[in-house]
């Protein structure tokens, strides 16, 4: 683990779990996302259905993740009256637990075990839905990406629970 994930990992075992509350599958690139209820997470490569699955295995990148807290900051300072997740592209929107705080960290959604890798940058793509200023507002509240390091099904009201390193 790298000196920024020792750091978060100090105070792992005081985040409050949160919830999987939308997940979101891109069938190709650029294509409209399609919602689903549950999805098998599958261990190195990504979500069934969804097109980075198919991409290189091993990806930190295989599962994208923002929290409805951000969404809501994004949402105010682009002074957009509403914003549905699948604007943003990302595959899992959680609420109640401090995405950022799970950087570098394993946790658990359901029977799948994840890592969280690096912040997911926004693109130029987020123009359209958002405005000029769209990729500057989304800025440090445009998620994680992640890694599935073992499959299983995950379901919107799973709990995402951070996982000790021991």
């Amino acid at each position: 683990m790298n000196t920024q994930g020792r750091l978060l990992g100090r105070y792992l075992s005081t985040v409050s779990p949160g919830e999987l509350r939308w997940i979101g599958l891109r069938p190709a690139r650029k294509k409209a996302m399609i919602s689903v209820e549950r999805v098998m997470a599958l261990a190195e490569l990504g979500l069934e259905g969804d097109h980075r699955s198919t991409k290189t295995p091993g990806s930190a990148r295989q599962v994208t993740l923002i929290s409805e807290e951000h969404i809501a900051c994004i949402k105010s300072l682009c002074q957009l009256d509403e914003l549905p997740p699948e604007f943003l592209r990302r595959n899992l929107l959680i609420s109640g637990i401090n995405l950022n705080a799970l950087r570098h960290q394993r946790f658990k959604i359901g029977d799948a075990l994840f890592e969280a890798t690096a912040q997911c940058h926004p693109c130029s793509r987020m123009v359209e839905p958002l405005g000029p200023s769209g990729p500057a507002n989304m800025l440090g509240y445009g998620g994680l990406c992640a890694k599935i390091l073992e499959g299983g099904e995950i379901t919107v009201g799973d709990q995402i629970i951070p996982v000790l390193e021991s």
